[in-house]
């Protein structure tokens, strides 16, 4: 069975879904019609930004789900999935490519999300950390001690777990964690802590948007981040969605339900090749590749 697997915020780079611009007619199509519907032009900073436009929020979000939806499109008849899931963002990637959401109403909720994370950022300083190294049990078990609010937020391989907070509160995971054995604490270079109860004012704002906006059957079961589990019931999809902004991405449970209920191969789609790497750490017997637009 083929799995497809969509990355989230951090995969972007300076110059992503160029080629699909140059050579696809209908990749053209649709990129324009993001600009009109974002009221600026997001592909300009996609191809000829700098790795500072390209990393606020606003930006980042919208780009790598155009980049990913724009190529699932152009494949036509080589996309076929028995199942999807996608990273955080890549969530709504998937949904769309697998024809559960319409590419409009894909771009309005990935703006939104975008919007309403910066927004709940702004209102708290707060941070992530990668933890490496340590066994999930233990970085739970430090997190729940302390006072501060500090959580796993991406369960992304063995031996790496993504945690979000308040500034002080990963400040002082971080230490603790060391101390029990982790090889590395590494704090992380974005707005605020995802996926934690800090997102909670995101969540409500965004719950609005998703609620009244149709999402449809899929084409295959999508395994959603929350619990890891496979969903085709469009009233459970929008579930799990809203408690995707502030419960945290089970990347690692996901790729392993996914080889439980046959994959045999992943297919990345959308910019880099972080998610291939991820599953290879789960299962190295996995086969992995990108998608590519063929000559």
């Amino acid at each position: 069975m083929k799995a497809y697997i969509f990355p989230g915020q951090g995969a972007q780079f300076v110059g992503m879904g160029k080629d699909l611009y140059e050579r696809s007619e209908k990749a053209r199509e649709l990129f324009e019609k993001a600009n009109e519907i974002l009221g600026f032009r997001i592909t300009d900073i996609m191809f000829n930004g700098t790795d500072e436009d390209l990393k606020q929020t606003n930006v980042t979000q919208p780009a790598i789900f155009l980049h990913s939806v724009i190529l699932a499109k152009v494949l036509g008849n080589d996309f076929k999935p028995d199942m999807a899931a996608g990273h955080s963002l890549g969530e709504f990637s998937a949904l769309v490519s697998a024809g559960a959401l319409a590419f409009e109403d894909g771009l309005h909720l990935v703006a939104a999300r975008a919007n309403a994370m910066q927004k709940a950022c702004e209102l708290q300083p707060s941070t992530m950390a990668a933890i490496l190294g340590l066994d999930d049990f233990t970085v739970e078990d430090v997190c729940r001690q302390l006072t501060d609010v500090v959580v796993p937020a991406n369960y992304n391989c063995p031996g790496q777990l993504v945690i979000s907070g308040t500034i002080a509160g990963i400040d002082n995971a971080c230490e603790k964690l060391l101390a029990a054995g982790a090889r590395r604490a590494l704090k992380l270079n974005v707005g605020g802590a995802f996926h934690s109860p800090l997102m909670e004012a995101a969540r409500v704002e965004l719950e609005h948007a998703i609620v009244h906006t149709e999402i449809k059957e899929p084409l295959c079961p999508i395994y959603q981040n929350i619990d890891a589990k496979p969903y085709t019931d469009p009233a459970k999809i929008k579930h799990n969605l809203i408690a995707q902004l502030t419960g945290p991405v089970r990347w690692t449970q996901t790729v392993m339900h996914m080889l439980e209920d046959g994959a045999i191969s992943f297919t990345e789609v959308g910019p880099g090749n972080v998610l291939q790497g991820l599953v290879k750490k789960i299962d190295k017997t996995a086969i992995t590749n990108s998608a590519v637009l063929e000559q």
